[in-house]
């Protein structure tokens, strides 16, 4: 053994137990339909003229339903006899590159060959006018030069700051749409102020380019789309706020609020903008947010391929792996952070050569635990927390808590191979 494994050698993991976290899990069963039901109002509808370019915003998070949705706008638009085609509204995501944003997309199921229109992606932008404080604004050129916009995106709270307008339509407009250039502008008062700038900018770009409508997207603590509403472009600066709040009210959450290691089996760009949901695992890159679990030590295990090698977040975690390592690719991750001026983003935690040694690492540095009265907190990711993890700790406090399914009453080994990676 190593110095490493010889320190961490001793260390016995506690017995676990699987839960049923239970949340609100109200959805729509006929995305479809409810979205032909949205478009048919008719201000919106009238707002879709035959032989028009319309031009839809493609998201570059994990969004329930993405793909059939713009699919259904796109056939819609078809109908009326309208031009649709789709960009990427995706900020400096995929490395800043339009190969990289068109290769998210892809990877999201939104192809040419599924939507049934072109997919147009470039990082070039255009200026349309300057913001209420003086600020130019700038959105993707192809966007520009269309004869009219669809907004298409979720809104959910955002990673980094509090407002009430956070991700969602005005998002989409002001860091979507403004590609990298756009994004680094708006960014270009911290975090502090993005609430602020994001309703700025939205505003100029209602004024200043044909924005038809939008389509607001929420879902529920299972990332199941539960709520699709239509708002024309006056409706966006005030209903968007209220979305929003039902938004934050079906957030998932961890439903215990203390841990002494909480394991998150992976990390992602498709899961959250900060690849694990800070309202959920309680680390933040920036100080304008709070809450989420107290957890004394994170452990983080693996990226996504979804990902494609941006680990923006990684930092969060206290220990992770060396596969998170291997996988990280600079020209995808760095280029999200320096748009959005947040260096902490890209911090990186302790690297351990197996997830066995990683949570004894962490178990290594934490202060003050009892070894058999650890309490370790596994989910999968902060999209899937219905089923999670505890350890043995937590039997009574689980037993007590009414939102909590026990599945097992027997608690278990964790079950690493030979390697002493989970499996």
């Amino acid at each position: 053994m190593n110095a490493i494994e010889t320190i961490l050698n001793g260390i016995e993991l506690p017995k676990m137990f699987r839960i049923r976290q239970q949340f609100k899990s109200q959805k729509i069963e006929d995305v479809p339909a409810k979205v032909i039901e949205g478009l048919l109002r008719a201000e919106i509808a009238a707002s879709i003229q035959p032989n028009r370019r319309i031009c839809l915003t493609c998201s570059s998070r994990g969004v329930d339903n993405l793909a059939l949705v713009l699919r259904t706008v796109a056939g819609f638009c078809k109908q009326k006899g309208a031009l649709p085609f789709i960009v990427p509204a995706m900020g400096s995501h995929g490395g800043a590159t339009a190969e990289g944003q068109l290769e998210i997309a892809n990877s999201y199921g939104v192809t040419e060959e599924y939507c049934g229109c072109p997919i147009i992606s470039c990082m070039d932008t255009v200026n349309i006018g300057k913001s209420a404080s003086g600020t130019s604004v700038f959105i993707d050129k192809y966007a520009a030069q269309a004869d009219g916009i669809i907004v298409i995106g979720r809104v959910k709270p955002h990673t980094c700051f509090t407002g009430p307008f956070e991700s969602g339509i005005m998002k989409m407009m002001a860091i979507g749409l403004g590609k990298q250039y756009g994004a680094s502008v708006c960014h270009e008062g911290g975090f502090g102020e993005m609430s602020k700038m994001i309703r700025e900018f939205g505003q100029t770009i209602l004024a200043n380019t044909n924005v038809l409508f939008a389509l607001a997207l929420v879902e529920n603590a299972y990332d199941k789309t539960c709520i699709i509403k239509a708002l024309t472009r006056e409706e966006i600066d005030v209903l968007e706020p209220e979305l929003l709040e039902k938004a934050k009210a079906l957030m998932p959450r961890i439903l215990f609020d203390t841990a002494d290691v909480l394991v998150v089996d992976q990390i992602g760009k498709d899961i959250s903008g900060d690849g694990m949901d800070p309202n959920i695992v309680g680390r933040w890159t920036t100080p304008y947010k709070s809450g989420g679990i107290s957890a004394q030590r994170v452990v983080v295990l693996d990226v996504t391929e979804k990902s494609h090698g941006n680990v923006c977040g990684a930092g969060m975690a206290d220990i992770g792996t060396m596969r998170i390592f291997k996988k990280m690719r600079f020209e995808m991750t760095y280029p999200n952070l320096l748009t959005g001026r947040n260096a902490a983003a890209g911090f990186l935690p302790i690297f351990m050569e197996s997830d066995r040694l990683a949570m004894q690492a962490a178990v290594q540095t934490s202060i003050g635990v009892h070894l058999n009265k650890l309490r370790l907190i596994r989910i999968k990711d902060t999209l899937h927390m219905d089923e999670i993890e505890l350890s043995e700790a937590y039997m009574e406090e689980a037993a007590a808590h009414p939102q909590v399914e026990i599945l097992n009453h027997t608690c278990y080994p964790l079950p690493f191979d030979e390697k002493g990676n989970l499996f």
